[in-house]
């Protein structure tokens, strides 16, 4: 095991276990076992905040969900880089409003069944099988929102998980072609377009209830200082594990990278720069929530850790301002509120196409946050909240439109003759 491996298994292991002490302390040992089991019947369609049901709850889940997939990543004998961090780090970000073990197991088995029987390792799947649970939102609503009698309804959530998890990477694949890696939550776009078709075939059956929001607007302590500690820890980590001017210098390399799929920054020799990346990226998405005063809650940490997620995958501070600021603008040319769950998670989440503005420029990245708003205000409702990443296929229609446009124009404008 390399030396920045070493280091991500041990910001890993950091994070998980602040996660499940501060649930433990915060609600209690057997409190919080309890709880978290009562978790795993309750609805995760967008949007549905886990900390209405306690925040050392949420943590605590969170906390497993980090475990689940750290088993898979060591045991599918993957290193853990950028790529895997990325998933490991926004699955735990989802935990907090919509995924759980028991909703991401089947659609992970499902995808282990796709690669034996594509004769493929695991391994090149593995990335596939943890971002993949964006759907577990299906797997929960089968299980326990049709009214129909357990020994039915649970059988046939576990069949449909894995059934899912089967096809993802097929459909992965294809939808990757669309937007040529100008969507970091690919598999969101994917899990969307599935998500489309199970959505409509439950509503055809008259099985489909209406899309409710809850969001949690009291203040927690734990909640509030998580992402702070946490992207503290890591700038302290990033300027000492080489040394403060390497650090410092890879953090401004890392800022001339476009960030189109795929792209592990590891890979580039700065890991103290990735690190301090990070670190920054949490940072400045956490001071933007406090700008605007919006609450700190289960969906707005799920945002902001899945930002941190790809400061080592495809996000920096360069490319994922413009984006940003194009929700921002979108959202008062249209006269809405910025603390309102949409256009919040929006701005956080639109940094899914921070490639358009690292690879096409500042102006690019602004008009495509602005478009991303109203994309994602409509497609939730497509596939009725089953996608977890809904800004991943609102993002993948944003990027393949913006894509093919670039690429048409780059093709066909008129070169300047240098001959006469």
């Amino acid at each position: 095991m390399q030396r920045t491996e070493r280091t991500l298994y041990l910001v890993m292991i950091m994070l998980i276990t602040m996660l499940a002490l501060t649930g433990i302390i915060t609600e209690g040992p057997v409190e919080v076992l309890k709880q978290t089991l009562v978790l795993q019947t309750k609805s995760a369609r967008l949007i549905n905040d886990f900390t209405f049901e306690g925040v050392g709850t949420a943590m605590f889940n969170a906390a497993t969900v980090g475990v689940l997939a750290l088993i898979l990543v060591f045991n599918a004998s993957v290193s853990l880089s950028g790529p895997t961090l990325s998933a490991i780090l926004t699955m735990m970000g989802f935990s907090f409003f919509g995924n759980t073990l028991l909703n991401c197991i089947p659609i992970m088995l499902g995808v282990f069944l796709a690669s034996k029987f594509a004769h493929k390792s695991f391994g090149s799947y593995s990335l596939i099988a943890l971002f993949g649970t964006a759907l577990g939102p299906l797997v929960t609503y089968l299980m326990f929102s049709l009214g129909l009698h357990p020994l039915f309804s649970i059988p046939l959530g576990l069949a449909s998980g894995i059934a899912v998890g089967f096809i993802l990477p097929a459909v992965a694949g294809s939808m990757l072609q669309l937007h040529q890696g100008y969507n970091l939550y690919n598999i969101g776009f994917s899990c969307g377009f599935i998500g489309l078709f199970a959505a409509n075939l439950l509503i055809a059956a008259r099985k489909m209830e209406t899309i409710t929001i809850t969001w949690n607007e009291a203040f927690s302590l734990p909640l509030f200082l998580l992402v702070p500690l946490f992207s503290l820890a890591l700038l302290v980590l990033g300027l000492f594990i080489e040394n403060p001017r390497q650090g410092c210098k890879g953090l401004l390399e890392i800022q001339k990278l476009s960030g189109r799929l795929p792209y592990d920054f590891f890979d580039t020799g700065y890991t103290g720069g990735t690190l301090l990346n990070i670190g920054l990226l949490g940072l400045l998405a956490f001071a933007y929530v406090q700008a605007i005063g919006s609450p700190v809650n289960g969906p707005v940490i799920g945002g902001i850790l899945t930002i941190m997620a790809f400061g080592g995958f495809g996000k920096t501070l360069k490319n994922t301002i413009p984006v940003v600021l194009g929700v921002v603008v979108a959202t008062l040319v249209f006269g809405k509120d910025l603390t309102a769950p949409g256009p919040l998670l929006a701005a956080l989440f639109s940094t899914t196409l921070a490639p358009i503005a690292g690879q096409f420029g500042f102006l690019a990245g602004l008009l495509a946050g602005f478009v991303h708003l109203i994309m994602v205000e409509v497609s939730a409702q497509w596939h009725a909240g089953l996608d977890l990443y809904n800004n991943g296929f609102a993002g993948g229609l944003t990027a393949s439109l913006f894509v093919a446009i670039f690429q048409w124009y780059s093709t066909n404008r008129p070169k300047e003759d240098f001959t006469r």
